[in-house]
């Protein structure tokens, strides 16, 4: 797994850039996420916690 640096968007010199971790399939079957399904994200120090969003 990578965290992966994107060009979201230029706006005349000002660059966005965004970020995205690729999960491989069975990792995302084993949290039974689905394909657009929300998710919140916690920050714990150098931690980073995701699991889908309550309803």
């Amino acid at each position: 797994m990578k965290l992966q640096k994107q060009l979201s968007r230029k706006v005349g010199s000002t660059s966005y850039p965004k970020y995205v971790i690729v999960l491989p399939p069975k990792i995302v079957e084993e949290a039974k996420i689905k394909e657009g399904e929300e998710l919140e994200i916690q920050v714990a120090g150098k931690k980073i916690t995701i699991s889908p969003k309550q309803k």
